[in-house]
């Protein structure tokens, strides 16, 4: 009788632990998951606050379009038909663009707000062409891009690769059109897109 006893007093004892070990558990997961919630929460508002930031790009040379999500030149940038090479005319415009961009990025990345979630900026150079029946359009629209990128950095405008990096594209006669009818030839242009990346969550791992 005394052994069974002392066996439902360990056993108890041994149930006391487990519920207490369990209780501990518990409350370590609740507060590890609302870790991740708050640090999760704070990371979409600086993203909110990063995609107000980043259309904060000079009026005289972008223009944002919010239905698209995307920027456009102000300066309408015409190719003789079947031709990549950017006019000379525009060599002091294009300048001045591609300065304001890193310009917006070199601040982003100074603003001690954001260096803690490790972003990084995708820029996305886009080159259109118009539908003039010429047979090479896709082709044509990608060198367009690619022209405005040589012509960067040729005049010592870079774009540091640990915090971002440079896409070249031609969407050719596809993708989201503005221009139609006798005013089709104006999709001849760059279209730019500034894309933050937030690299991790903060707070999750810090708990």
């Amino acid at each position: 009788m005394k052994n069974n006893n002392i066996f439902w007093i360990s056993y108890s004892d041994l149930m006391t632990s487990l519920f207490f070990v369990m209780l501990v558990l518990f409350v370590v997961t609740v507060g590890y998951l609302k870790s991740i919630v708050d640090a999760t929460n704070e990371q979409l508002e600086k993203i909110q606050e990063l995609q107000t930031a980043v259309q904060e790009l000079p009026v005289e040379y972008f223009q944002y379009q919010p239905q698209y999500k995307r920027f456009k030149l102000n300066k309408q940038i015409q190719f003789d038909k079947g031709m990549s090479e950017i006019k000379t005319d525009y060599n002091s415009y294009l300048i001045e663009v591609g300065n304001s961009i890193t310009k917006l990025i070199d601040g982003l990345n100074n603003n001690e707000e954001y260096k803690k979630f490790d972003i990084k900026y995708l820029v996305v150079i886009e080159g259109m062409a118009s539908k003039d029946n010429f047979s090479l359009n896709y082709e044509l629209s990608y060198e367009r891009a690619l022209s405005l990128y040589k012509f960067w950095k040729t005049n010592g405008i870079s774009f540091d690769p640990q915090t971002c990096e440079i896409q070249i594209s031609g969407s050719g006669i596809e993708g989201i059109r503005e221009y139609s009818g006798n005013q089709e030839y104006k999709n001849q242009q760059f279209l730019i897109h500034i894309i933050p990346k937030m690299g991790k969550i903060i707070g999750a791992n810090e708990w």
